[in-house]
C-alpha cells in the first residue's frame, strides 16, 4: 500500500484534531470552533484530493457501488491480499467518516447563527454527530487492527512511512 505525503498528513491530522476536539477542548470555547473550522478546510481539501490526486488517493480508485462492495466482503481474504489501496468497503467508510465531519461542522457553525442560538435539537444533532464519528473512528482502527493481525499486511506502517 502506498499512500501518498497529502493523504498520510490528512490522515494523522484530523485524527489529532478530533481527539482534541472530542477529549480536550472545550466545547463552545474558541478553540474548539477554530479548530472545527480548521478540520472542516482540511476534509474539503481532502475531496478536491479525491479527484485530482494520484491514482491510490482518488474516489473512483476505491469508492464502489453496493455489488461490487459485497463481492469485496464475500471475497475478503483475497481483496486484502491483492489491493494496494482502500477496498470498498474501506471506501464508504472513508466516505462516512469524511461526512461526519463536514456534518459537524455545519451543525457547529449554524450553532453560532442568530437564527440557531440556543437550539437544543441543533445541539444535540451536533453532540450525536461527534458521537457517532467516535463509534465509526472506533470501527475504522479495529477494523485496520483486526485486517493487519489476520491478513499480516502492514496497515498501519504503510499510513506512517511511504512504502514502494
Amino acid at each position: 500500500m502506498v499512500w501518498d505525503r497529502f493523504v498520510r498528513v490528512f490522515h494523522w491530522s484530523l485524527v489529532l484534531g478530533i481527539a482534541l476536539n472530542y477529549w480536550v477542548l472545550e466545547e463552545g470555547d474558541p478553540p474548539h470552533e477554530w479548530l472545527g473550522y480548521g478540520l472542516g478546510a482540511l476534509v474539503l481539501a481532502r475531496i478536491a484530493w479525491g479527484f485530482i490526486g494520484p491514482r491510490n488517493a482518488r474516489f473512483s480508485d476505491f469508492v464502489a457501488g453496493p455489488r461490487r462492495v459485497l463481492h469485496s466482503l464475500r471475497h475478503f481474504a483475497e481483496e486484502h491480499r491483492e489491493h494496494r489501496g482502500h477496498t470498498p468497503p474501506a471506501g464508504w467508510m472513508i466516505l462516512t467518516l469524511l461526512t461526519l465531519v463536514l456534518g459537524l461542522v455545519v451543525t457547529g457553525w449554524m450553532q453560532g447563527l442568530d437564527a440557531f442560538w440556543g437550539e437544543e435539537w441543533l445541539e444535540e444533532t451536533h453532540e450525536w454527530l461527534a458521537n457517532a464519528l467516535i463509534g465509526a473512528a472506533a470501527v475504522h482502527v479495529a477494523a485496520v487492527f483486526f485486517i493487519q493481525h489476520r491478513y499480516r499486511l502492514p496497515l498501519l506502517r504503510s499510513m506512517l512511512w511511504r512504502r514502494d
